[in-house]
C-alpha cells in the first residue's frame, strides 16, 4: 500500500500546499480513494466519517481533474450544512497555494444572494453548494450545471435526513454530461441506497473503511454514571477543574438541553457558547466567531447544529447524554484529537441507560473506561 501522497499520484504543487497545512501522511479512506479517481472518470461511493481525511480524498483528485483555463463549472461539491461547504471551500484554495489556480466559490444560506449571483459572473472552475441556496441560484439563472464532468455529494446520508432528497434528485438530473459521481458518507439507510440505486451503475466500486478504522485511535473513550437530575452540576463541576488552555465542546441532544446547560454554565460564572437549532444565521456565526477566536473556552451544541465545526485543538469532547445513532456518536468524538493529537470523549450515562455502552463499543469497534 502506498506510504506517501506522491505514491498516491498528487501532484508536487499540490503536496506542498498541503505539507504546509500539516497533511504529509495519506489516511486509510485517501490511500483508497485517490488511486481509484486519478485512475480513470468513474463513480465512486465511500463509507466515510467526519475527521477521517475525505476532503482531500475528493477534493486533490478533483483539483488535478478540472482545467483551469477553461472559464466554466467542471466540479460540483454538495454538502449539507453552510459551516462544512465553507470549510470545504478553504480546504480547496489552500491546497492550491502553489499550483496553477483553479476558482472555488461557496453557495451556501446565510450570505447575501445578489453578492452570490456577482461572484459567479466570475470564472469559477469548481463550486461547492448547500442543496437549497444552489436550487435558488438555479432557479435565478445565475450558474448552469451543464458542464459539471465531477459531482460530489459529501455527508449525503445527513443531507437525506435533513429533508433534501428532491434538491438532490434535481441536482443529480441537472448535472447530466458528468463523468463521475463521487458520494461520501457515513451510514447507508434505505433512502441514500436508493438515492444511489438511481443514480450509478449498480456495480459502482464501494470503499468501506472498516468499523475499526472508523473511529479516530488518539481518542479515549470514557463513562461517567450520573443521574439526568445531577448532569448540568456534573459538567460543571468537570468544567471547574479546567485549565484555560483545555477547550472542548458539550454535546446536548436536545435544544432545550443546550439551553438550559448554558444557563447552568452562565449561573456558575463558566463562559459558554450555545449552538442550537432555533438561532439564525448572524447569531450563530457569533457564537462560532467567539469560539474560535478563543473568546469563549466552552461550547455547548446539538448533534445538527455541530455539523461541519472544525476548530482546531480541542482536548475534550462531553456528551451530556448518549446520541440517539452511533454514527453520531463517531462525528461528536471525532472533534478531538485532529490532525494527529489526543483527545479524550467522556459520556455521561444515566444509570437505566449504562447497557447502551455496551451496544457502542460492539458497534463502533471502541472499548470504554469508567471515568
Amino acid at each position: 500500500m502506498s506510504h506517501s501522497f506522491k505514491d498516491l499520484g498528487i501532484s508536487a504543487k499540490l503536496i506542498q500546499g498541503i505539507t504546509e497545512l500539516g497533511i504529509e501522511t495519506p489516511t486509510p479512506i485517501q490511500k483508497q480513494a485517490i488511486p481509484l479517481l486519478l485512475e480513470k472518470d468513474r463513480d465512486l461511493i465511500a463509507q466515510a466519517q467526519t475527521g477521517t481525511g475525505k476532503t482531500a480524498a475528493f477534493g486533490l483528485p478533483l483539483l488535478m481533474k478540472v482545467d483551469g483555463s477553461i472559464p466554466r463549472i467542471q466540479g460540483l461539491v454538495i454538502s449539507p450544512t453552510r459551516e462544512l461547504a465553507k470549510q470545504i471551500g478553504k480546504s480547496l484554495f489552500r491546497y492550491t497555494k502553489y499550483s496553477s489556480k483553479v476558482f472555488t466559490e461557496v453557495l451556501a444560506g446565510g450570505d447575501k444572494i445578489d453578492l452570490q449571483v456577482d461572484r459567479l459572473k466570475r470564472p469559477t472552475q469548481i463550486v461547492v453548494a448547500t442543496p437549497g441556496r444552489l436550487i435558488d441560484l438555479l432557479k435565478r439563472k445565475a450558474l448552469t450545471l451543464e458542464h459539471v464532468k465531477y459531482l460530489i455529494l459529501d455527508e449525503a446520508d445527513e443531507m437525506l435526513s435533513m429533508g433534501f432528497k428532491e434538491q438532490l434528485q434535481d441536482i443529480i438530473d441537472r448535472c447530466r454530461a458528468r463523468r463521475g459521481t463521487w458520494l461520501f458518507s457515513a451510514t447507508f439507510p434505505d433512502a441514500l441506497e436508493d438515492l444511489i440505486k438511481r443514480t450509478v451503475p449498480v456495480d459502482t466500486r464501494r470503499l468501506q473503511i472498516s468499523s475499526g478504522n472508523v473511529v479516530n485511535k488518539k481518542i479515549s473513550h470514557y463513562f461517567s454514571i450520573c443521574p439526568s437530575s445531577e448532569k448540568n452540576d456534573y459538567v460543571v463541576d468537570y468544567l471547574q477543574k479546567k485549565s484555560s488552555e483545555e477547550r472542548g465542546l458539550i454535546f446536548c441532544r436536545t435544544k432545550a438541553g443546550a439551553i438550559g446547560l448554558g444557563r447552568a454554565l452562565a449561573e456558575n460564572e463558566i463562559e459558554a457558547g450555545v449552538l442550537q437549532g432555533d438561532l439564525t444565521q448572524l447569531e450563530r456565526d457569533k457564537v462560532m466567531r467567539a469560539f474560535k477566536k478563543e473568546r469563549v473556552q466552552f461550547l455547548i451544541a446539538t448533534d445538527v447544529a455541530a455539523r461541519g465545526i472544525d476548530v482546531p485543538d480541542l482536548s475534550f469532547v462531553l456528551h451530556h447524554q448518549l446520541p440517539e445513532q452511533y454514527e453520531y456518536y463517531t462525528h461528536r468524538s471525532g472533534r478531538t484529537a485532529r490532525a494527529g493529537k489526543k483527545g479524550l470523549s467522556l459520556v455521561l450515562v444515566d444509570p437505566k441507560e449504562q447497557k447502551k455502552i455496551k451496544r457502542f463499543e460492539k458497534e463502533l469497534g471502541i472499548s470504554f473506561s469508567q471515568y
